[in-house]
């Protein structure tokens, strides 16, 4: 079996929170928008536009900025004040100036695999925006490498565990997402360790690969040395 050289680790949700934010700004949204609306479904159909602009604004807070200008739009039937357009705008970079508050676990793991693996945060999203959360977190001396991509693909998965190891065959991807973290990384040869998390993204949403030979999860991060060790004993 091909010797484990490389991990791989996600950033939001899995070593710091980000998705209880999108919640707050959710509720604030339709809170803004009830005066101007009697959609029952507001959030919805947000959540449905957020979906829809993937492929054209990307992952992050900005696109989901431009998707709440519009949902605005549609369910007030382009009747939306100016001041409430404004308070979304507000509401969006609120959001990109959020304290980082890291995992539980998160700093103590990564100390405790750094010395044995390579160690690349692989995150999706606004260059700028991860950049920044990555900073406040402290915690990117622990790593060997960065990667911000636009998305995350068996083939992409590919390119990075080649470029910073052996290929994927010989790494493991760490994350809370089964959809982006998890099955992806599988599907590229290498080993792919869930870590739920209580709040998650509707889009991230996928089946639970069970009898995939490579899957594995773990209830957090702390189990994660434990695991890569019985992973390479194997």
């Amino acid at each position: 079996m091909p010797k484990l050289r490389t991990i791989g680790v996600d950033a939001d949700d899995t070593l710091w929170h980000n998705e209880r934010y999108f919640r707050l700004t959710h509720d604030r949204f339709a809170g803004l928008l009830a005066p101007y609306s009697d959609a029952p479904d507001m959030v919805e159909r947000l959540k449905s536009a957020e979906k829809r602009n993937l492929g054209l604004y990307g992952f992050g807070v900005k696109g989901f900025v431009l998707s709440m200008v519009e949902t605005a739009v549609e369910v007030t039937e382009g009747a939306v004040p100016g001041h409430v357009v404004a308070e979304l705008l507000q509401a969006g970079q609120e959001m990109l100036r959020y304290p980082i508050e890291l995992m539980p676990h998160a700093r103590e793991t990564l100390e405790r695999i750094a010395p044995d693996y390579d160690l690349v945060l692989i995150t999706k999203g606004d260059l700028w925006d991860q950049e920044r959360k990555l900073a406040q977190s402290g915690l990117g001396e622990l790593f060997d490498a960065v990667e911000i991509v636009s998305d995350k693909t068996p083939e992409i998965y590919t390119r990075l565990f080649v470029r910073h190891g052996a290929g994927p065959e010989n790494g493991a991807m760490v994350g809370n997402s089964l959809r982006s973290d998890v099955a992806p990384m599988i599907a590229a040869g290498g080993w792919g360790i869930h870590v739920p998390q209580e709040l998650g993204w509707d889009y991230e949403a996928e089946a639970n690969p069970q009898a995939a030979p490579r899957f594995r999860e773990i209830a957090s991060l702390a189990g994660l040395p434990d695991l890569l060790d019985e992973i390479a004993q194997a």
